[in-house]
């Protein structure tokens, strides 16, 4: 996989980047966006295909992309199809570092080491390019403006930025509420992006546990509220160790 082209989790991850602060929003929920983002990018390379709500392997080939490949095999070590949700909540925490990590080699990022209260170290974010930042917002804008089906990737990443809260960020106030309902809407242009979007919803809801909502449709269920609460989405995790990485 060449870097010309974006992956999907770094753009989630350079929207969710606050220009401001140089940290991220929607610090509790990104990690489940960006596993569930690896997903949707996986499946745009041929690598996996979803089998109902879930995941199956079907070219496990190296994309070149080190994140993405890490993913891959273990995907692939599972042997069998796993449920979106189930591989969304799973044990992979600290994605939002390993990427800000990752985007700060690829040279998108700038870390910038300071200190809260002059004492305890800190570490913000710059993109490096707001031009690249400012192109990935406006896909977002004209499909919302226009109502113009987006093509699949972006359609995906309107999913992912509304499953995760980033619509709040994205689009604030009152002013900006018919964008963030339009953005949700986006959610039915990619059928996996929706899939994935939804799974990351459930897992934040505290909904993967419940077995029997796996075989018995093909698709994501309707209707869904998308409420955040404390469940599954924020338990368990292991906090970041520098301060400033929120």
């Amino acid at each position: 996989m060449g870097k010309s082209r974006r992956t999907v989790p770094e753009e989630l991850l350079l929207l969710a980047l606050d220009p401001t602060t140089g940290t991220t929003a929607q610090p509790q929920t990104l990690d489940l966006g960006l596993a569930g983002a690896q997903l949707v990018e996986l499946s745009l390379a041929g690598r996996i295909v979803p089998e109902g709500d879930r995941i199956a392997v079907v070219l496990a080939r190296p994309t070149g992309d080190p994140t993405l490949d890490h993913a891959l095999e273990l995907l692939r070590r599972r042997g069998s199809p796993v449920r979106a949700a189930h591989w969304i909540g799973g044990p992979r925490l600290g994605l939002r570092q390993t990427y800000l990590a990752h985007l700060e080699r690829c040279g998108m990022v700038t870390a910038v080491p300071g200190q809260v209260c002059g004492v305890l170290p800190t570490i913000r974010y710059q993109a490096s390019d707001d031009c690249t930042n400012a192109a990935i917002k406006q896909r977002l804008d004209t499909a919302i403006r226009t109502g113009v089906p987006p093509d699949p990737r972006t359609a995906a990443l309107a999913a992912l930025a509304h499953s995760v809260g980033l619509g709040k960020h994205l689009y604030p106030g009152n002013e900006g509420r018919s964008s963030r309902s339009r953005l949700r809407d986006l959610i039915r242009y990619d059928p996996l992006g929706g899939m994935v979007a939804h799974a990351v919803m459930d897992v934040q809801n505290g909904l993967p546990t419940q077995q029997n909502r796996s075989s018995q449709s093909p698709g994501p269920a309707t209707g869904r509220s998308g409420t955040r609460t404390a469940g599954r989405g924020s338990g368990g995790r292991v906090p970041d160790s520098r301060v400033g990485v929120r």
